[in-house]
């Protein structure tokens, strides 16, 4: 006879492994972003504006998939560190423009060796690594069209 609750177990859940590796992963990049003063999160906005440069909230929300307000203070603590500056649009002064300052954009020096340091610790080959990013962004890729 089957259990009817078999689906609720752990180990047939897909979300349950993807939650521990992000777990897992983020607590791995803790040493690394110790030494420059930064969260995991606060780290993929700085990423974003080292690949962008300035911006605005609505398009760093739209690219991280971070509602404002959990980017608003984001984006204060490292405007507060000095990495960035946030100032009003003259066109439309609720459009908040973000810069990176020269203190932001030298931290990229700081932060390059850092995505070699965690593919050590993933241990997987080029070609794994390669196949699970595409199936992560098809499975996020089909989440956004619910």
């Amino acid at each position: 006879m089957e259990d009817k609750y078999e689906a609720l177990k752990l180990k047939n859940q897909l979300c349950f492994p993807i939650y521990l590796c992000a777990k897992e992963i983020q607590r791995r990049y803790t040493p690394y972003l110790d030494r420059l003063n930064l969260t995991y999160t606060q780290y993929v906005v700085m990423m974003y504006f080292w690949e962008h440069g300035g911006s605005n909230v609505k398009a760093i929300g739209e690219t991280l998939l971070l509602d404002p307000s959990t980017l608003t203070p984001l984006l204060k603590k490292l405007e507060a560190k000095g990495y960035l500056t946030r100032t009003r649009s003259k066109e439309d002064e609720r459009n908040l423009i973000i810069e990176l300052t020269e203190s932001g954009e030298a931290l990229k020096d700081q932060a390059v060796e850092i995505p070699a340091q965690m593919g050590k610790c993933l241990a997987l080959s080029e070609d794994e690594a390669t196949s699970l990013y595409k199936i992560l962004y098809k499975v996020l890729l089909n989440i956004e069209k619910e």
